[in-house]
């Protein structure tokens, strides 16, 4: 590595190897060599006699062979990566360099190439997160019945359980994977189009022959692997999939925004962590600290990605009629950017839910602060009960509680409010009463462990089922 010039971080500190093979100069160029073989070998199939059998293998048997030197200097030669490309095939091809690129414009292998490696990318990212919704399907179900102190505004407000916050997360995730299956059924071929879509030059090709030319369209599209292709086109495929592509992802960084944030915010409460590792250290001054710095790491990648769909939506914008050329520059940077942002968000993802930190009795403290309040209204129909007066019981409740409330924030004291309700005649339980009546808080979780348990069962299970054989096989390691 050259220490002396910009490194990636994307590629040096956070991404998988993986991830960033697939947006590699290496893959981008072979790729474009498996379309121009495509493109021949349908040419061929559809009888154009200038297009040989020969040469489509010649062709075939050089896809690897790049001499990349010859590609950059004839490249700084004439100012056009594509056709610099296709002299350093032609040299590899001699038999086929007469035909490499025939019919085409530059766009039929940049855009083509360009779906594939997304499509590829949408795979992985698909992986990735099943394995996330899997971690947090154990994570729920092992904690359904945990009751802990639900929040509103960042307030305390009424008991949930662990499990069932969590399924707030696996919901949205189901979401974020609901939106990449839909996306990767929207992404087709660019086909053989021609410079403008228009076809012109392979209508030429085949002697205004149109069924031929709609049966390269389609002939290419399956070589290619795709299952359709673009009905339409200018000169490359419409920039709003990719503004549909950095949208998804940016749905799934801000899944993983919320997330993060959430458990920095149960790490200073000390009820809930991110792993910690052995040798790890919190602060470089104070030894004591735990800093969540995982979920911090994903918080500002995710900010990143979530950022990125406004220059997506600038260069669709900014498309001037077939194609202009300010979609190149920004989209060689923006569109591996969004995967391996995806990449690494998602990496950071699986290596925080694999192994989370629960600590209960932390929890049930923070519920014995809180409780007392929200058990009042028992308490006020537990004296009626005993034969009381509504008003009355609940004039004095909410003199002790305002009172009790005060001490808390006032002077540091601990929560008292039983101990003053016991201590007042007008309350006819004792402190051990009381304290039975609110017990550990379980019982004012309503249906957040029976909901848990059926929303995994109904709905996480049956997605997990489907990508079972993506679950489990997956890197979550983090470089630094």
């Amino acid at each position: 590595m050259d220490r002396s010039v910009y490194t990636e971080p994307l590629v040096s500190r956070y991404t998988s190897r993986e991830m960033q093979e697939l947006f590699s100069e290496k893959t981008r160029f072979t790729t474009w060599r498996r379309c121009w073989v495509a493109l021949a070998e349908a040419q061929h199939e559809l009888g154009l006699e200038m297009v040989t059998r020969e040469m489509v293998e010649e062709l075939r048997a050089n896809i690897e062979n790049i001499d990349f030197e010859a590609a950059r200097k004839k490249e700084a030669e004439i100012r056009h990566d594509v056709m610099a490309h296709v002299y350093a095939y032609g040299l590899a091809c001699p038999k086929a360099e007469p035909i490499i690129h025939l019919g085409a414009t530059s766009q039929f292998v940049v855009c083509n190439s360009d779906l594939i490696i997304q499509r590829k990318a949408l795979v992985f990212i698909k992986k990735s997160l099943v394995n996330v919704i899997a971690n947090l399907e154990r994570f729920a179900r092992k904690h359904k019945e945990l009751a802990t102190l639900g929040y509103t505004h960042y307030q305390p407000a009424q008991p949930t359980t662990v499990g069932k916050r969590n399924t707030l997360y696996l919901h949205d995730l189901l979401m974020d994977l609901d939106a990449v299956e839909a996306l990767e059924k929207k992404i087709l071929a660019r086909g053989a189009k021609g410079t403008v879509g228009t076809q012109a030059t392979f209508l030429e090709l085949f002697h205004g022959e149109m069924d031929k030319v709609r049966k390269l369209d389609e002939l290419v599209a399956t070589k290619l692997g795709f299952s359709g292709v673009f009905p339409v086109t200018g000169q490359t495929y419409t920039r709003k999939l990719d503004l549909m592509v950095a949208n998804t992802l940016a749905g799934i960084a801000a899944t993983a925004h919320k997330f993060a944030v959430d458990l920095r915010l149960l790490s200073n409460l000390k009820v809930q962590e991110e792993p910690f590792a052995k040798n790890q250290v919190g602060s470089s001054a104070m030894a004591y600290k735990r800093n969540p710095m995982r979920s911090e790491r994903m918080t500002g990648l995710a900010r990143k990605l979530m950022n990125l769909p406004a220059d997506f939506a600038a260069t669709y914008a900014n498309q001037w009629f077939e194609r202009t050329l300010d979609d190149s520059a920004i989209r060689r940077m923006d569109i591996p950017q969004a995967f391996l942002l995806a990449d690494a968000i998602l990496r950071l993802f699986n290596n925080i839910t694999a192994d989370m930190v629960v600590y209960p009795e932390q929890i049930a403290r923070h519920l014995r602060q809180e409780l007392p309040f929200m058990a009042t209204e028992k308490i006020l129909m537990a004296c009626v009960e005993k034969g009381g007066s509504r008003q009355e019981a609940h004039e004095t409740i909410k003199k002790h509680s305002v009172a009790a409330g005060l001490a808390v924030k006032q002077e540091g004291r601990e929560n008292d409010l039983l101990e003053r309700l016991a201590a007042d005649p007008a309350i006819p339980f004792t402190l051990e009463e009381l304290t039975a009546m609110i017990g550990d808080g379980s019982e004012f979780t309503g249906a957040a462990a029976l909901q848990t348990e059926d929303f995994l069962d109904n709905h996480v299970v049956p997605v997990l089922e489907r990508y079972k054989d993506d679950l489990g096989d997956i890197d979550a390691s983090i470089s630094v």
